[in-house]
């Protein structure tokens, strides 16, 4: 059964040009990242153009001369949703944070024009191809992490920054996981991330401090700073409560942090790439499913939320968005039965989870309008302390984040007091300077990351299969998903 899927996924890849799918596949619709067929010590090596180390010393706030379309009568950005444009669009041109959602909105801002498609993030990319198709006016798009390749990798949508006069110089000071997404596969840079969504690990200090006899965040990063120290926490915390309190919150939570450990890409030589990895995550998490040390919530549900307050769960994994997010509902909000018994700590893996970069279309007649705008946010240091305590963000530049997080500056006191008052950039920007995705980035990723936890989730965990069968299922998954990969 599962080698003829298999084989029908090959003789579908064969009857199609080798050339079909590159950039704009079905599977992208999906995209995240996972593994399989080969072990990591057999996979042969990508034969990739290093790009040179950029010295932070030698960041430059000046940039060249944009070499694409200028003139234009209305500067276009789109996105998603309006939680992010309307505020960099206030920075840069100095209206007040407050107004100007609803004067973008009222097209009151003049020669500008914000697209908002008001969708989930999944959603954007079907909003953007129709308004390629369409030939509609678009200067500046954004786009998730999960899909930003479908565009970066397409020169008919996204163009170079160096054609916005752009140079390395300019993102010196950016968080490196950054740059190499917003990396073309042959290493152009295409986009830009204003933001770091680096996470950490989330918990509620009152339950660590009874069952695990920590105080401090340090003393809990002790406990839980490998999977194996966070393993044997769990099985701590289930034994002490009885089995009532799980240290972790789902198994998608953990996975977000897990993958970012990943040293192999998960597609080589367009196969797929199964390595120890693979099997120790699987591992990792039946330890923890076994003893409780993880809730069987499903993510983003009521009772994912709730378990923050009902002592069924100690902690979740959460980045940036998450801190004023779902940590904050998931504690009542700033009245909540366990608002300000939280703590961070850095965890057993650095990772980050999701983030938004900024492309530019090839076809935009407001270069010089673009150029200002990225700038803005990404380059001008002071710009962008600015916004990091105006909106505020956790902004993707090394050197702005220490001198906020060395200032102990309090960026929302909402957020801060849920955590007793812990600067908790503290150890998210810690995490953010770990975290290393250089070689690692494929266009399949989203896709094979989703197919893997889920099949890890049905086969190993729930229905209690073999690796192997759990492996194979998964091989079935990605098959079926991405039709253009090889099978042996």
């Amino acid at each position: 059964m599962n080698t003829l899927k298999r084989t029908l996924a090959l003789m579908a890849a064969l009857a199609m040009t080798a050339t079909a799918f590159v950039g704009c596949g079905e599977e992208e619709k999906k995209d995240d990242k996972t593994s399989a067929t080969e072990a990591a010590t057999d996979a042969p090596e990508e034969e990739t153009t290093e790009a040179p180390t950029i010295d932070p010393s030698s960041k430059s706030t000046e940039v060249g001369e944009v070499t694409l379309g200028t003139g234009g009568d209305t500067f276009t950005v789109a996105a998603w949703n309006a939680d992010d444009v309307p505020f960099i669009i206030a920075q840069w041109k100095g209206i007040d944070f407050e107004t100007v959602k609803d004067q973008l909105a009222n097209d009151e801002v003049e020669g500008i024009k914000f697209i908002n498609f008001g969708v989930g993030g999944g959603d954007a990319p079907e909003k953007y191809d129709q308004l390629f198709a369409g030939g509609g006016d678009l200067d500046v798009f954004f786009a998730e992490a999960d899909w930003a390749l479908r565009y970066i990798n397409d020169d008919t949508k996204s163009a170079p920054l160096a054609d916005l006069g752009f140079s390395d110089a300019n993102f010196a000071e950016i968080y490196s996981y950054t740059d190499e997404i917003g990396k073309d596969k042959n290493g152009v840079r295409k986009g830009v991330s204003w933001q770091a969504a680096t996470g950490g690990f989330v918990y509620r200090a009152d339950l660590a401090e009874q069952y695990l006899g920590v105080k401090t965040p340090a003393e809990m990063q002790a406990k839980v700073g490998t999977w194996d120290d966070f393993v044997a926490a769990a099985q701590t915390i289930s034994e002490q409560s009885g089995g009532k309190t799980a240290l972790a919150d789902t198994l998608g939570g953990m996975w977000q942090a897990f993958a970012c450990g990943r040293t192999q890409p998960w597609v080589v030589d367009n196969k797929l790439v199964i390595d120890d990895f693979c099997k120790d995550f699987a591992d990792t998490a039946k330890a923890l499913w076994d003893c409780g040390g993880i809730t069987k919530n499903s993510q983003w549900s009521d009772e994912w939320q709730a378990a923050g307050q009902d002592d069924s769960c100690m902690g979740y994994f959460a980045s940036t968005w998450g801190m004023g997010g779902f940590v904050l509902n998931s504690a009542g909000g700033v009245d909540g039965a366990t608002y300000g018994k939280w703590a961070v700590c850095e965890g057993p893996q650095a990772f980050y989870w999701g983030g938004t970069w900024m492309l530019v279309t090839p076809f935009t007649d407001n270069a010089e309008e673009a150029q200002a705008f990225i700038k803005t946010v990404t380059v001008d240091n002071d710009s962008m302390k600015a916004y990091a305590t105006a909106k505020p963000e956790y902004v993707n530049n090394k050197v702005v984040m220490q001198e906020l997080v060395d200032a102990n500056t309090v960026m929302n006191e909402d957020i801060s007091g849920n955590f007793g008052g812990q600067n908790y950039f503290v150890e998210l920007h810690e995490n953010a300077q770990q975290i290393d995705f250089d070689g690692l980035i494929t266009e399949y990723d989203a896709t094979v990351k989703t197919n893997f936890v889920n099949a890890v989730k049905e086969q190993y965990l729930d229905a209690g299969a073999s690796w192997e069968d759990t492996e194979e299922a998964f091989k079935d998954l990605v098959a079926e998903a991405i039709t253009t990969l090889d099978w042996e």
